[in-house]
Parts: structure tokens; C-alpha cells; sequence
């Protein structure tokens, strides 16, 4: 499989050569499906806590006689109806995390990656090495590509000028190729790949 690679002012410079089984692979919706919903879930915290009427504190006494005071009965002042009472289906914090095959997660990135390819939604540039860590500068190339939409720029590894040029660009998240996954790809319209950061994630995932 052979793709264009443009430098940062949208020119044609070259093409690579690409691998066939990492950008090559069939469209497979319930293996993205899958691994969104986990990454999704993973993010919950789960730590929303209320207090039942066992677990809030007093109301061991009863709060006057059972008849004879005209007032309904009641046996505790912590029972919902009343104030500072406990919740009726009180919340407890809960682990929703959910676990997901290796070779799911792994079909799933490939198969995102193949379809963005396939879409015309992947784009390959050479290098991009800004002067100066300015957001203009970066929104520049931005806007040689015309990616006015959510982005998602794919690094080799971090570099700290274009990761301080991208922060103020809200359509923008610049990721580490070691940490691409399947929600950032399946939630972006636009995919912007450096040279390096494709031969790393072949790397990773290449049969």
C-alpha cells in the first residue's frame, strides 16, 4: 500500500510504502465498537456515594410513642421522608471498568486506522518542526491542509514546541504515536501522521 507524504505546506514531497497488515485491515465495526465503549467506561470514576438510612449517623431512638400522640408513626428520624433522613436507593461507589482481549484492542486500532485510510482521512507529513512554539504557527499548517475540524496529529514522541503551539487549538489533540488509540481516531475527522510516528506504530502492531 502506498501513500502520498506532504510537508507541512500541503506540497506532494514523496510517497511510502506502508504495511499492508496494520493499514491494510478489513473494516470491523463491532471490534471499534467494542473498545470504545471500554475506553469510555475506563474514564467513569464511579465514585458517587450516598448514605442509606443504615448509614447515616443517629436516629436509634424512637422518636415519640407509637399511638396516642395523634402524629404518624415513625420509628426513626433517619428514615427517608425525613430531613438529614438516609437516600432510599442510596449510590455506592462501583467499578465500571471493563477488560478487553489484547488481540480485540489490537484488531480494532488497525482496522480504525485502515478505515481513515479508506475515507481519505489520514494524512502523511513529512516531519513538522516549528521555530517557535507559537499557536499561529501550528494553526499555519493547519490551515495549508484545511483541517477545520476536529484533528488529531500523531507524533513520534513528544516534542515540547509543537506540543505547546497545539494547546490553545481547541479542535487540535496532539498524541504520541506509543499512545494512539481507537476512540481519539474514531472521534476526529482528520488524522495528520508524521513520517516517524507511522514506521513507529508499524512497529508496534506489524504482524
Amino acid at each position: 500500500m502506498i501513500l502520498k507524504v506532504y510537508d507541512t505546506s500541503a506540497k506532494e514531497v514523496g510517497e511510502i510504502e506502508v504495511n499492508e497488515s496494520v493499514f491494510g485491515t478489513e473494516y470491523n465495526p463491532y471490534a471499534i465498537h467494542q473498545v470504545v465503549v471500554a475506553h469510555l467506561a475506563n474514564k467513569r470514576q464511579g465514585n458517587k456515594s450516598t448514605l442509606s438510612r443504615s448509614e447515616v449517623r443517629g436516629g436509634g431512638a424512637k422518636p415519640w410513642r407509637q399511638k396516642g400522640t395523634g402524629r404518624a408513626r415513625h420509628g426513626s428520624i433517619r428514615s427517608p421522608q425525613w430531613k438529614g433522613g438516609g437516600v432510599v436507593f442510596a449510590h455506592a461507589p462501583r467499578d465500571y471498568s471493563q477488560k478487553i482481549n489484547k488481540k480485540l484492542k489490537t484488531l480494532a486500532l488497525k482496522s480504525a486506522l485502515s478505515q481513515k485510510i479508506r475515507a481519505e482521512e489520514l494524512i502523511v507529513v513529512d516531519k513538522i518542526e516549528l521555530a517557535e512554539a507559537k499557536t499561529k504557527l501550528m494553526a499555519a499548517i493547519l490551515g495549508n491542509f484545511g483541517l477545520e475540524k476536529r484533528t488529531l496529529l500523531v507524533l513520534s514522541e513528544n516534542d515540547n514546541k509543537t506540543l505547546l503551539a497545539s494547546r490553545n487549538i481547541p479542535l487540535l489533540k496532539t498524541l504520541e504515536a506509543a499512545l494512539i488509540n481507537v476512540y481519539d481516531l474514531v472521534n476526529t475527522s482528520k488524522v495528520l501522521v508524521t513520517l516517524d510516528a507511522i514506521k513507529k506504530i508499524e512497529e508496534a502492531y506489524a504482524i
